[in-house]
Formats: structure tokens, C-alpha cells, sequence
């Protein structure tokens, strides 16, 4: 399949910059997969649209300040000399760093910009006092490197404390404080994504008591967002991507409630595109007897309770093995996203879609509206 199968046109005034007043209050494009058709609801709508039977399963990851601005180490702050005004100039500029994956309690996997000149060995600081600092011990392309992270203090609160909410590059403005709140879904729990579980940000504690008055089942995974969700298809043949790794866990009763609900032939609602990598991979893996840590091969049916990392790139032509629905945003043209929904929808199905979208002025991206497909 070729890239430009997955391309769409979208002006830039369609790109949500904030999110709603009111999470609750977004629009969901409601499409129904098998005939391609489609309704203009909103979010508050969906407990009701619900049969009653589903099991829904989000993602409870909690997004990180991850978004961490510093300087090349040994380079006084200041204006840049009168000689060698260049390369004064290029030493003293902001080092951004974007931290993806925690390897070890003080190694992460990290994107570096400008990344081109910053070499293994260099050291970048962060804070007025270089309260927090960063070694790169591997370099990878496009900006990739491992950094070993070294505080004056506790490393997690020198993060937290210093980081930046990692809003996506097509939001054109600074965080603000509060980000750091709409920036996460109201499941969020456990630390380490990078990127927010977009479609969890419609939830609100009332729509959690309505689903919970009708008796549907909310069960929770986690995958920490990184890479492998965000990071550009730069193949102009789809199947030829190599997906970045993401970890997630599925706690023993999130396995067994899937278990459940496929032995009673209930619906399996993902809430979000982070939860259908982390099903379809582990439904994957279980089918081929490959158990991830802390289980057996004998675990609980169609998938193990464990923590593993999902490798699964889905696209179209790929069968899905768990997910029934989906709720997801809309997504970037040319993505692995993009090319997650066509497989689940039909990738005409989901253009066609996306056509009304944005000709009724929806709201698209980590800030925007929603569809819910089934």
C-alpha cells in the first residue's frame, strides 16, 4: 500500500489549539464500519448510543512533562561574543528534548533538537543552576539518543518540576499551566507517556456514572504512549515501516474480563488507539504462546495478564482479533494512526469520513473532536 493512500486534505483552522471549555461537550462523528455511513452526535451522547453489554477498556497512563528545554554544557548564558558570532550563537541556542521511554530509573530514549552536532559524550543542562543533567551515551537517526539523567536532587520531581507538558508540534503555542491538567484523561495513573490518550480526554466523571448506571464494564490497560504512536511513516510503502516499541501492561482482571466478555460474545470498545495496539498485540502474542512477564502459557484466554512491549504495526489488510469498536480522534494524514483506523474501517470508508468532517467544521487532532466506529 502506498503512502499517498492515506492522505487527506485538511485546512489549518480545523487543527484544535485548546481544548473545549467542557471536555464532554465535543462533537463525535458516530460510523458505522460495515455500511460506511455515519451521524453527527456529540460526546455527551455516548452512554446512550451504547447497547449496554460493552466491555470498555482505557488506557490509565499518565502523561509526563517530558517536554525538557536546556543548553549545551561548559556555555555561559548570556549574548554571544563578538568573535565567532556563529558558533557562539549555535552553542548558546535551546537544546529541546523530548524524553519517550524510561530504560533504566535514570537512562531514557530520547528525541534531541536541533540533534545533528549533539554527539555521544555531550552533557545538557537544565534549569538556571543545571539542577538537571543529561549525558547522551547513543545516537540514533533522526534526533534518536539515550541519555543517562543525573539531578541534584530526586530525579522524578527535578522532571516534573522542570518539564514542559509535550504538546504535539501542530499545536502552535507554549503550555500553560493549565495543560498539565486537560493534558491528561481523568483515568490517568500510572507515569511514563509522552502524548496523551487523545480519546480518553472526553470522559468526565458524570459520563463515567451514566455508563456505570447502565451496568457497562470499564477495564483499564496500560501503554505508555511514545514513539511508536506519534513518530512519521517515512516509507513511501506503508508495509515497509518499521513501528517504534511502546510497553504496556494488562492487569489479570482486565485479561479476565476480556476473557469474559469474548465468552459471552459481548462487544470489546477501545477507547482509543493506544488500547487497540496493546489488545490486538497481546491477542497476538497469546495466540503464538509468547507470554509476557509474570505469566504463563496457561494464563487466562484470548490474552495473558503481564507487561510486555507491542511491536504490532496495524494497516489495512491487517485482521483484528479483539477490538469490536472504537472510539478514537481523527488523526494525521499519512500516519500510522491513520492507517490503524482505515484497517478497522476501511480506509475509504474512514476518507469519506473525514471529508464530512472537516467540510462540517469539525475539530481535528489531540485537542479535537472525536468518532466512535462500529
Amino acid at each position: 500500500m502506498r503512502l499517498s493512500e492515506l492522505d487527506y486534505e485538511l485546512p489549518p483552522e480545523r487543527i484544535a489549539q485548546r481544548p473545549l471549555e467542557e471536555r464532554d461537550a465535543s462533537r463525535m462523528l458516530l460510523l458505522d464500519r460495515r455500511t460506511g455511513g455515519w451521524e453527527d452526535r456529540v460526546f455527551r451522547e455516548f452512554p446512550a448510543l451504547l447497547r449496554g453489554d460493552e466491555l470498555l477498556v482505557v488506557n490509565n497512563t499518565r502523561v509526563i512533562p517530558a517536554r525538557l528545554l536546556g543548553r549545551r554544557a561548559g556555555v555561559r548564558s548570556g549574548p554571544p561574543a563578538r568573535t565567532g558570532k556563529a558558533r557562539s550563537e549555535f552553542l548558546q541556542s535551546p537544546i529541546e528534548v523530548m524524553l519517550l521511554r524510561r530504560l533504566s530509573d535514570d537512562s531514557w530514549e530520547a528525541l534531541v533538537r536541533p540533534g545533528r552536532k549533539i554527539d555521544v559524550g555531550e552533557k545538557i543542562l537544565f534549569g538556571e543552576a543545571g539542577e538537571l543533567e543529561a549525558e547522551v551515551e547513543w545516537r540514533g537517526d533522526f534526533g534518536l539518543r539515550r541519555l543517562r539523567l543525573r539531578a541534584s536532587g530526586d530525579l522524578t520531581a527535578a522532571i516534573e518540576r522542570l518539564g514542559h507538558v509535550p504538546l504535539p508540534p501542530y499545536i502552535h503555542r507554549s503550555d500553560d499551566p493549565a495543560d498539565r491538567e486537560r493534558y491528561q484523561t481523568i483515568f490517568a495513573a500510572r507515569d511514563g507517556a509522552v502524548a496523551a490518550p487523545t480519546a480518553g480526554l472526553h470522559f468526565t466523571p458524570k459520563i463515567l456514572e451514566q455508563l456505570r448506571a447502565r451496568k457497562i464494564e470499564i477495564a483499564e490497560i496500560t501503554l505508555e504512549v511514545g514513539l511508536g504512536t506519534f513518530e512519521p511513516i517515512r516509507t513511501e510503502v506503508i508495509e515497509e515501516h518499521r513501528i517504534h516499541r511502546e510497553s504496556y501492561e494488562i492487569p489479570e482482571a482486565t485479561a479476565h474480563a476480556i476473557a469474559r466478555a469474548r465468552g459471552e460474545k459481548r462487544p470489546i470498545l477501545a477507547i482509543g488507539t493506544t488500547v487497540v495496539r496493546a489488545l490486538e498485540d497481546a491477542a497476538e502474542k497469546a495466540a503464538t504462546g509468547i507470554a509476557p512477564t509474570g505469566a504463563s502459557r496457561t494464563e487466562v484466554e484470548p490474552v495473558h495478564p503481564g507487561r510486555t512491549e507491542a511491536e504490532i504495526f496495524i494497516y489495512p489488510g491487517k485482521r483484528f482479533c479483539l477490538v469490536d469498536q472504537l472510539l478514537t480522534n481523527f488523526h494525521l494524514p499519512r500516519s500510522s494512526l491513520l492507517a490503524m483506523v482505515g484497517a478497522f474501517a476501511g480506509r475509504e470508508n474512514i476518507l469519506r469520513a473525514y471529508a464530512h468532517a472537516v467540510e462540517a467544521n469539525y475539530r481535528f487532532y489531540s485537542y479535537g473532536d472525536c468518532m466512535l466506529i462500529r
